[in-house]
């Protein structure tokens, strides 16, 4: 048996509702004060009348990004 390296990356797309003056504004809030955690939850720290609600799936996408033979180190 080899073993592989299998460079995997977990997409979650979703949208915030955000209550802003402008896109850029609407755009820092988010960047700044929401985020998640793995084995946590979606979460924002800004306020309820800046950030209202959000919809993101419980299951992320999967998206094998490579594949690759480890390679044995040598001592040399």
């Amino acid at each position: 048996m080899k073993t592989y390296t299998v460079k995997t990356r977990f997409v979650f797309e979703g949208a915030f509702e955000v209550q802003a003056a402008d896109r850029q504004e609407a755009s820092r809030i988010v960047e700044n004060e929401c985020g998640v955690v793995l084995g946590g939850n979606i979460h924002t720290s800004a306020g309820e009348d800046t950030v209202s609600d959000w919809n993101f799936p419980i299951h992320p996408e999967k998206v094998i990004v490579s594949v690759s033979n480890r390679k044995m180190k040598s001592n040399f």
